[in-house]
């Protein structure tokens, strides 16, 4: 677990610009399962792919014209059980952060790995979302 002094900024990289925080399994729970429309699930960390590239290029993607109904994250090695919860959702894909999961009525329609992530830019990270936002949004 890591201190919060330490993790808080990151959060607030994406809770700064709407996303909603979900820290425990009934908020995940709740947030796939009643979300109508479109729902953007970021797992989020403190590796630098996640400074460096994820947050970057997931903020990029919601600027534009489709962005999803709902945004919101969960923190790898903070909210443990949130995590956990969401990852049972992202399957048949293994545990991965981060990683970005777009769901369309409770469906996992879209998911980025952490291999797609690491290595790339946040532009392209932000163009592989919005290519999804255009099919699904």
């Amino acid at each position: 677990m890591y201190p919060p002094e330490l993790v808080q900024p990151m959060k607030e990289d994406l809770t700064s610009v709407g996303f909603k925080e979900l820290t425990s399994t009934e908020d995940v729970d709740s947030s796939i399962q009643n979300t109508s429309g479109t729902l953007l699930v970021v797992v989020n960390s403190v590796c630098g792919c996640a400074a460096g590239n994820m947050r970057p290029g997931v903020k990029l993607s919601v600027e534009g014209d489709k962005s999803p109904d709902a945004l919101t994250t969960v923190f790898a090695g903070v909210d443990t059980d949130a995590v956990a919860q969401a990852r049972k959702y992202f399957l048949p894909y293994p545990p991965s952060s981060p990683s970005v999961a777009l769901f369309k009525d409770g469906k996992l329609v879209h998911f980025l790995e952490r291999h797609h992530i690491e290595g790339g830019t946040a532009e392209m990270i932000s163009n592989n979302l919005k290519a999804a936002y255009a099919e699904f949004c």
